[in-house]
């Protein structure tokens, strides 16, 4: 059965008879590293009762013993990553599944898990919503915050309330409110 949890974090029991500090005659539960040690394995250790652990702990410094560049090399994020790894698939994506090679006559699931085919996507808009894009002065990208924000302006710039009565935009503001009405309801826009 396993013993009640140790008070102590890092301690040792029964570790060492003595704390290898000459004259103390407590109990080496302690692990004290002597120097830092490498990624190869662990460095060497002096086994030492709590209060010398602590007074070691107090004066120990990593970095002593370094210069500038190799501290800098030791706090850098990717400090013992440097090692060279294997390359991902090229294909990319996970094999398919054992049934992939069945007789699929219309390429329906199959040409999904054969590498190196480009699926084709479907078109976003349709030619109608195209023209309007083009009434709107919008390019294929345009989400529905920069549609409405389009809109906006342009209903601002043609109405006649806002241009000083000047009625000579009545055709290009319903050609705006037309476009923005057909592409408000498009899929491409769907909230």
């Amino acid at each position: 059965m396993s013993s009640k949890a140790s008070k102590w974090h890092g301690r040792i029991e029964g570790a060492a008879a003595h704390c290898a500090v000459p004259g103390c005659d407590e109990a080496g539960e302690f692990r004290a590293p002597l120097s830092p040690g490498d990624f190869d394995g662990p460095g060497d250790y002096l086994y030492l009762c709590l209060d010398h652990v602590r007074a070691h702990n107090a004066r120990y410094n990593y970095f002593a013993g370094m210069s500038a560049d190799q501290i800098e090399a030791a706090q850098s994020p990717i400090a013992g990553w440097e090692r060279q790894t294997r390359a991902f698939a090229t294909a990319g994506g996970n094999p398919g599944p054992a049934w992939n090679d069945f007789a699929d006559p219309l390429d329906a699931i199959s040409a999904r898990f054969r590498p190196g085919v480009e699926r084709a996507r479907p078109d976003r808009f349709t030619a109608a919503e195209r023209s309007a894009l083009g009434v709107l002065g919008l390019k294929d990208d345009a989400d529905r915050m920069a549609l409405r924000r389009r809109y906006s302006e342009l209903v601002r710039r043609y109405h006649p309330d806002r241009n000083g009565g000047d009625r000579g935009f009545e055709a290009k503001l319903g050609k705006a409110i037309e476009a923005y009405q057909l592409l408000k309801g498009s899929r491409a826009f769907a909230a």
